[in-house]
């Protein structure tokens, strides 16, 4: 419980210790942090890890769940929801393309999931070149011309514009 804070206005979780041992800081939704106060107060969770084990019962018990337990719950939603071969990675990759695809910056998704390179992050997203709507292009606007000098070392002139390939020889 301890390491979900506010950081930089945002709810997040810090000073988590990922794969190889490399500690990063996930941000939290507040929807996600909305469902996890819900669940902490249902269980009875004040201090330690959020998540554990539950008995049947409807205790909570032990220090934390393991890979199994996630697989598990997993697998059980996915069931209920009649989806068939969804494992936790699943969910991994399509929380990264849903922020990909609503327009989060490639270098944002890699910290979110904690990817050493850049090239894991493509690899997850699929990422291909979109020549109809260059990446290029939306900049473009933020800039106004006014009359622009342009000296290609022959001779000089003066357009409204850059005069990308419209050079006289």
């Amino acid at each position: 419980m301890e390491d979900v804070q506010i950081r930089q206005g945002h709810w997040a979780i810090v000073d988590l210790v990922g794969k190889g041992g490399h500690v990063r800081t996930v941000p939290m939704p507040n929807w996600v942090k909305g469902a996890l106060n819900k669940w902490t107060a249902a269980a009875q969770v004040t201090d330690g890890r959020i998540f554990r084990a539950v008995s049947r019962h409807n205790s909570t018990w032990g220090r934390g769940i393991s890979e199994n337990v996630v697989w598990y719950v997993v697998r059980s939603c996915s069931q209920r929801l009649e989806l068939e071969h969804i494992a936790p990675h699943d969910l991994r990759r399509t929380c990264a393309k849903l922020c990909h695809s609503s327009g989060g910056e490639l270098e944002q998704i890699q910290f979110l999931l904690g990817h050493a390179s850049v090239l894991t992050t493509e690899r997850y997203l699929g990422c291909k070149q979109n020549l109809e709507k260059p990446v290029n292009d939306r900049f473009g606007s933020l800039i106004a011309f006014k009359e622009v000098e342009t000296s290609y070392g022959l001779f000089t002139t003066t357009k409204n514009h850059f005069p990308l390939d419209e050079r006289s020889d």
